[in-house]
């Protein structure tokens, strides 16, 4: 079944992992390390995005709510409408922590920083 603008509504995880990450402007802030998933829901319950850093040395990683994110074709990125001191103040933590557990904590977290943020679903 197509979605509004006529793309598929599913996509495979290896398609979304490693896609850039741009603000409105079209700069590049990261790239979505991860998803991750509610088994029970089976529902999305956030991204992990990696911003900065080289070679993968210094690099943040961020929840995301998937909501925040949208996807532009004509580029293949996603777009997320947050400031990058937003984005700066967002939860992060080690891309070990953000994916290991069952993710309520950092889920929790996501939701309660981006919840209070106007435009953020």
């Amino acid at each position: 079944m197509p979605t509004p603008s006529g793309h598929t509504r599913v996509i495979a995880a290896t398609k979304v992992i490693g896609t850039a990450v741009k603000d409105p402007s079209g700069q590049t802030l990261g790239h979505i390390k991860d998803v991750m998933l509610d088994k029970m829901s089976n529902q999305i319950l956030f991204s992990v995005i990696g911003f900065g850093g080289f070679l993968n040395m210094g690099e943040k990683y961020h929840a995301v709510p998937w909501s925040a994110l949208d996807y532009r074709p004509e580029d293949g990125s996603y777009v997320v409408a947050l400031t990058e001191e937003q984005l700066r103040n967002a939860p992060a933590d080690s891309i070990d922590a953000l994916t290991s557990g069952d993710g309520e904590a950092i889920f929790n977290r996501v939701n309660d920083y981006y919840g209070k943020m106007p435009g953020a679903h």
